[in-house]
Order: structure tokens, then C-alpha cells, then sequence
């Protein structure tokens, strides 16, 4: 491994703070990552990702396959240098759509079998290609192929997906220590749906293959903010302490801040991007939906209390007018202000709890969120 290492730095109560060594530079934790599904963050150039200080950021194997291909990205070299982000990249293996488009795949011992949702061609991932993939996109923190299990899912169903991860990543990691040209760190997956014993049976079975970092995956998958947190509450102890802890694909500020409560230590998502496009800002007193009637002459900076320029440049009324009319610049100024948001919020999080000042600073996040 290229240099990777994660640090821990403080602990109070659950809650803790930490910095991971990667070959592009370290990322301090708790830590959430924009998601550039195909080396692009949706309406956010790259250098304004950076300008607000993220640190690392998530892109998607399978859907790199596809678009723009590993040609393209090996005549540049790597994913990094393609887009010209030169900080770390996590790419997650694909097992997510592995669910979201079961109707375009097969599942065997194997590996899946995908029909290519933008021409139909096929496309096999297996544990061994996914990790040789990703080693040619160049991620630093590559995840594992797994079965993203759907909720709800019955124990027998949750029990046989989980059991097919397993044995994917034993091969994976197999195939990635043998690896010449290897990203810095692999990390391991638990499933096993809202169900405990499976839950434990996977984080103990995952721990032994002994991996670089753990995540937590199959959940915001429908099963709501309260189990999600229950399933937290019971898996995140099982696993190392001395590791990384990853909650994967969740992020809304909620979210976040009750997983940070259970001990995890990295998020990604989507929302702050998607919810951007359809107007909607993060603001510390609440979520502004810039669609909405009253804010078609409001004057008002978009958040009064921000320094950042997306935020405090253009007026409501202007932002409601360009969504509205649905002129991308609406969506792309709402984008960044709410990555810029959350930025923030990670920032503040991790003060707090070096500060031990965590329960203050959650308490004052729920009460801001609900004043009116």
C-alpha cells in the first residue's frame, strides 16, 4: 500500500475524529464526499469542489466502465488526471446497481451480468475484474463488488445475498494483494439487511478477510432514518476501532449527524447535487425550496450568514426565476452552496467533537433546524 493510513485522533463517546493517509494527500474525518458517478460532479466544475476544500471525492466503477471507458481513461492516464482532481478518489464497485438495475442483470457465483442501460451491450463484473478496474481508474480507496441487498428483504433472501458478499470479497481481496499496480487501501462490506445476526455474522466473517477499512452498506435503501440508525447502533461496534468506518450512499444532514453519533467516519451522497437541480438549500435554519411562489421578489441573499460566493451573490428571487425557468445556472448555484453547506457542517462536526462540545453542537443543530 501506497502510504495508507488512518489515525485516530479523538474520541467522545462514539463520536470521533481522525485523518486518513492516502498517496494524494490526507482527508481529514468525519469526512463527506461530493459523488462524481462519471468523473463529474453533476453541475459543479472540479475546481470549485476544490476551492471549497473536499479532499476526496467518490466516482462509480460500473458506471466508468460504460461512460467514458477504460480506454479513454487509461490514454490519461487515470480517472484523476482525466478530470483533473488531484486529491484522492474512493470508487465504490458497483454493488449498488447491482440492485437499482436488477432488471438489467443477472447474478451467478460468478459475478453479474449487466445489459448496458445506454445501448444494451453486456457487461460482466466479477470480484477479480471490478478490483483490476478500479486499479486502472487509479482510486485510492477502492470498495469490494457486493450485493447491495434491498430492503424489505426477507431473512432467507438478505441471509443468501450476504453469503454470495462474503465469498466475493474473500476472492477480492485475494485478487488485490496480488495486485502489481494496486490503489492504497481495499475495503470490506457488511450486508445483511435490518437483520442483527446476520449483520454480525457478515462484520465478523468481513474482519477476518482483514481488510484496509470497513463500510456499512444496504441501507438508505427504504428502510428509513430510525432503523437505519438501530442497524448502526448494533454493526458499528463490531467493527475495528482502529479502522475506517464508512456508511455508504447516505447523506442527509440527519443522516449524518446520528451515524457520526454511532462511530462512523465517512459519507457519500448524492443529495446535495440532486437536491440542488430541484431547488432545494441547505441552510443551517432549515431547507429553502427556492421553487417556491415566495421567493419570487425576496431580495435576500441566498444564505444571509454564508461568506461563500454562490451563497451570498445572487438574490432568492433571481435563484427562484432561474429554477423556475429551468435554466441550468439555478441548479448549479444551488449545487454548490449546498456542498459548500455541507463542507461546513463536517468541519463544525469534527470541531465539536474535539472540543467535546458534540452534544451542544446536536442539540443546536435540531433546534436551528426546527425554528421556523
Amino acid at each position: 500500500m501506497s502510504g495508507y493510513k488512518f489515525l485516530l485522533k479523538k474520541q467522545y463517546k462514539k463520536a470521533r475524529t481522525g485523518i486518513i493517509k492516502t498517496s494524494l494527500g490526507d482527508i481529514k474525518t468525519p469526512a463527506f464526499m461530493p459523488v462524481a458517478t462519471q468523473g463529474a460532479v453533476k453541475s459543479t466544475p472540479i475546481n470549485i469542489i476544490e476551492d471549497i476544500g473536499y479532499e476526496m471525492i467518490l466516482s462509480n466503477t460500473y458506471h466508468n466502465i460504460l461512460r467514458p471507458g477504460l480506454k479513454t481513461i487509461k490514454k490519461f492516464k487515470n480517472l484523476s488526471k482525466f478530470m483533473d482532481w488531484n486529491k484522492p478518489i474512493l470508487t465504490d464497485s458497483g454493488g449498488f446497481q447491482v440492485m437499482s438495475l436488477s432488471k438489467l442483470r443477472k447474478i451467478n457465483k460468478k459475478g453479474v451480468i449487466f445489459q448496458s442501460h445506454i445501448d444494451g451491450s453486456s457487461y460482466e463484473l466479477t470480484p477479480e475484474n471490478v478490483v483490476d478496474t478500479q486499479n486502472i481508474i487509479g482510486s485510492n480507496i477502492q470498495m469490494v463488488l457486493d450485493e447491495c441487498t434491498p430492503f424489505p428483504s426477507t431473512y432467507n433472501d438478505a441471509e443468501k445475498s450476504m453469503k454470495l458478499s462474503l465469498d466475493w470479497a474473500e476472492r477480492a481481496r485475494k485478487t488485490y494483494l496480488n495486485s502489481k499496480n494496486r490503489s492504497d487501501a481495499q475495503f470490506g462490506i457488511v450486508q445483511g439487511s435490518t437483520y442483527e445476526g446476520l449483520r454480525k455474522k457478515s462484520a465478523e466473517e468481513t474482519i477476518n478477510i482483514d481488510f484496509d477499512g470497513y463500510a456499512v452498506g444496504g441501507l438508505a435503501v427504504g428502510e428509513g432514518h430510525h432503523k437505519m440508525i438501530e442497524v448502526l447502533n448494533y454493526t458499528v461496534p463490531m467493527l475495528p476501532n482502529e479502522k475506517v468506518r464508512y456508511l455508504m450512499g447516505v447523506g442527509r444532514p440527519e443522516n449524518i449527524i446520528e451515524a457520526i453519533s454511532e462511530g462512523i467516519d465517512i459519507f457519500d451522497c448524492v443529495i446535495p447535487t440532486r437536491e440542488g437541480r430541484h431547488g432545494h438549500a441547505y441552510c443551517k435554519s432549515g431547507t429553502l425550496n427556492l421553487k417556491n411562489k415566495i421567493f419570487e421578489d425576496d431580495k435576500r441573499p441566498l444564505d444571509e450568514n454564508s461568506n461563500f460566493s454562490f451563497s451570498k451573490r445572487y438574490s432568492r428571487g433571481y435563484i427562484h426565476h432561474l429554477i423556475k425557468s429551468k435554466e441550468p445556472l439555478g441548479g448549479l448555484i444551488i449545487s454548490c452552496h449546498n456542498l459548500n453547506y455541507y463542507k461546513n457542517f463536517m468541519n463544525d462536526i469534527r470541531l465539536s467533537i474535539e472540543n467535546d462540545d458534540f452534544d451542544d453542537f446536536k442539540k443546536n443543530f435540531y433546534f436551528n433546524k426546527d425554528s421556523p
